[in-house]
Order: C-alpha cells, then structure tokens, then sequence
C-alpha cells in the first residue's frame, strides 16, 4: 500500500456512528469557542522606531512567547539549475550564525529553552521561534543572528544536502512522489510552480555558500516581511525585540518576478504502477482571494468535499458506497495560481466506479447547486468551527494571523468574518459551482492503467 492509499473502508453504521460522534464533538465545541475567540480578538498593531510593524496578542496564561513571521519570497526564487536552493537554506538558520558554529548554536538554543524552525513555501520563506518568557533576551538574540548573519558553513551544507538528497532518492522510488512531480508539470508546465521545492540530485549538488548568501541578502528584508506574536509580551518590550531581529535588515527586497498562471486543464495523467490501491485527484478551475465570488466558492466547496463527514462526496463515495476511506476537495490559494482539487483513493478494482462516483456528484452540484438547509449548515459549521481549527494554540494564532497579512484582510477580519459568511445567497453559491466545476477536469490516475478515465 502506497502512502496515498485508503484504508479498508468503513461500513455504514461504522460511517454513521463516526458522523454522530463528530456532531457531538462540535456541539461541545462550539459552546466554548466564544472564550476561545474572545481571547484571541485582542490583536493590537504594534510597530517598533525602525517602522517594523506586528501584530500581537498579549496572553500571560502560559510564560511562553511565539513569534512566526513570513518574508515574501519561496522556491520561486530558486535560479533555474538551482533548483531546492530555498529548501537548502531554510535548513540551515540553526546551523550557526555569527560567531556560532553548528554545534555552539544548537547549545545555546537547548540553553535558552527555545524552539526555532524555517521552511519555505512556493511564495514565502517563514521563521518560528516559541520561547520561555523569562528567557526570551536570549532566545531573540539568537533569531537575531539566524535572520542577520547565517553562517551557511560547508560541513552543515554538505550534511543537510545529504540528507535532502536521501529524500530525492526515495522519491524517485515512491508512486505519490513521482506522481505528484508529474501532475505539477501538467498542470503548471515550465511555470516555477511545476518543480519541486527539494530539487533534483543535479540542482542541489551545484548549490554553493555564495548562492544560499545571494538567496538570502535577496529576499531578507523588511519591504516583504509579516510577523506576528502571541504571548508573555508587552508592546514596548516587543517593539525594541522587532527593531533588534529585523532592524538591520536592507528595506527592499531584490526578487525575480513571478507571472501568473491558470493551471492546464482538461488532461489525463497516469502513473502507472501495479498497486492494489489506485489514488485519484481531479483539477478544476480555482478562485482568487480577493474576488468578489471567493466566499460563495468556499461555501461551495465545503458542500462539495470540505466537509469531513458531512461534504457530498463523503456521502456518496465514503457513507453510501464504501469505496474510499477518505475523499475531500480543497480551494488552493497561491500567490500566482488558484485550483479546485479533489483527492481520494480506493481499491484498483473499483477505482473507475469511484472516479464516476466523484464526477457525477461534481456534474449534479454544478447543475443544480445546494438545497438551503445544506448551506444553511454549512455557514453555520465554517462560523463556528474557525476557532478550534485556527486558533488553539499560541503558534496556531500566530500563523493565521501572519496569512491574514499576507492575504490584506485587515486586523479586524476575524470579526468581520462571520457577516461575509452569513451574506452569501444560494443564487451566489450556485453560481460559483456552474462557474468553476462545469470545466473539464485535469485528473490523475496513480495506479493500474483505467480506461476511459478521462471521460464525463
């Protein structure tokens, strides 16, 4: 069984009784999430002298701070035969910086009793750092080195290189990892969006110190920088911490620019591999952010396969038929390209039957959009389920709050949320399906060849 396979499938009581158990677990939870929300409402906008500007939330519950913060700019940025430079170097923030080599820095950050990481996205470069608060002057000055003076030493490339490329080799071994690097070419052609973060055994063996410095010095700066805190913080003692971290940084970034791009549609990939189990995903068209129709569309897609036990494709392909474990969609937001995608896996046997499953399920809400009690529910789950899903923890604030930045939404958007939500129409809900799901799909087949996959 591959990574992407379902589990045996459920039979209907079992489905049924998963169903009632969650509804429970939502009615429990939506009667505390009030004080949940109220306690995380309380987001002020504090910028330090240096004109860095974060938003915190003051939370003296727990001693702990957590800062995550989001530089614009990800493996985007990786020259072309260099690809996986971002990954390379998000790897290496902890491996020393300034006067710390690799093994002084880890020793100091265990000393501080503080957690820091990096990763890149496609669009972004993030940081995290959660701290104790009454050691939290020499946990910022260690994240001050790693965003000012990153060392970038050859042992610690040549050893996360090594380990990065153990990756790629087992990749190329794995039917989810060659399939989904098929499905990005597809999709996205020669677009940036089509490689892979780690790249390929020949992109990342030519990466040297004075690249990983040029990547750096490129998009470390505070022109594309977000951050957020939560935590054992005041604004006066967080404003002279920001103007320390992020202060010497240069003001504009220096990044290549990006186009964007509709994915291709309309295809049939297949990666053929004799497997019991055969994964499926489907590509429609998406919806950007900031469009006039985007909470119709999410609406919709929760109706659709959001909705972990209760979407349409849950019922139909999951609860009535027991052909697949699990099967969602999800609307995909990037900076330069949108995408519906729906994804399940079912046996190789009964994998055609799954696939019409899931398109005539498609075609039925395309044709005839929700009833109202449907969406009438579905608004009344996406109000009330957005706390435990998105603020739970200090690091969980702290990142909605960074993508709430980044998307432009304002400080108040979680208040103003709920209204958005309420005002959609059926009318608008319905349009949104006829206008991103009567497209013919781009769909992936991983598994046993299956005829007439491509078909409506």
């Amino acid at each position: 069984m591959h990574a992407g396979a379902p589990l045996p499938s459920p039979t209907r009581g079992e489905g049924r009784a998963l169903a009632a158990i969650a509804t429970l677990f939502l009615s429990i939870v939506f009667l505390i999430l009030p004080a949940l929300t109220a306690r995380a409402m309380d987001i002020q906008s504090v910028t330090s002298p240096k004109g860095i500007t974060a938003w915190l939330v003051e939370d003296y519950s727990v001693p702990i701070v957590a800062i995550r913060f989001v530089f614009g700019g990800g493996s985007t940025q990786d020259p072309p035969g260099k690809e996986g430079l971002a990954n390379l170097m998000t790897g290496l923030f902890d491996e020393g910086a300034g006067p710390l080599d690799s093994e002084d820095f880890q020793i100091k950050l265990d000393d501080a009793g503080a957690e820091m990481s990096f990763e890149e996205s496609r669009d972004g470069t993030y940081g995290s750092m959660r701290m104790l608060a009454e050691q939290r002057d020499e946990a910022f000055d260690l994240l001050r080195l790693a965003v000012n003076e990153p060392r970038f030493d050859q042992l610690p490339i040549d050893r996360i290189r090594a380990q990065i490329l153990s990756g790629i080799i087992a990749g190329e071994n794995d039917p989810d990892t060659v399939a989904q690097s098929k499905w990005a070419r597809a999709l996205y052609g020669d677009h940036p969006y089509s490689r892979s973060d780690e790249g390929t055994r020949e992109s990342i063996a030519t990466i040297k110190p004075d690249d990983l410095k040029a990547l750096h010095r490129a998009v470390f700066a505070r022109g594309g920088l977000h951050v957020a805190v939560v935590g054992a913080i005041d604004p006066e003692t967080l404003k002279k911490k920001l103007d320390m971290v992020f202060g010497g940084l240069p003001q504009n970034q220096a990044l290549s620019p990006v186009a964007d791009i509709d994915p291709k549609l309309a295809q049939h990939v297949e990666v053929d591999y004799d497997l019991p189990q055969t994964s499926l995903q489907l590509a429609y068209p998406g919806v950007k952010r900031k469009a006039a129709d985007f909470f119709p569309a999410v609406l919709m897609n929760e109706i659709l396969g959001g909705g972990t036990f209760t979407s349409r494709l849950f019922q139909e392909v999951r609860e009535k038929r027991g052909l697949a474990y699990s099967v969602n969609s999800s609307l995909i937001n990037q900076d330069h390209a949108n995408a519906l995608i729906v994804s399940t896996g079912t046996r190789s046997d009964r994998a055609a039957e799954t696939l019409g499953v899931v398109r005539d399920v498609v075609k039925q809400l395309a044709d005839e959009g929700p009833t109202e009690a449907e969406l009438a529910a579905t608004k009344k789950y996406m109000i009330g389920a957005y706390a435990i899903n998105n603020l739970d923890s200090s690091s969980a604030i702290a990142s909605t709050l960074v993508e709430l930045q980044l998307d432009g939404l304002g400080i108040d958007y979680m208040q103003r949320r709920a209204s958005y939500i309420n005002a959609v129409t059926l009318d608008q809900v319905k349009a949104a399906a006829k206008k991103l799901l009567t497209t013919e799909p781009t769909i992936m087949v991983i598994g046993p060849k299956l005829a007439g996959a491509g078909k409506g």
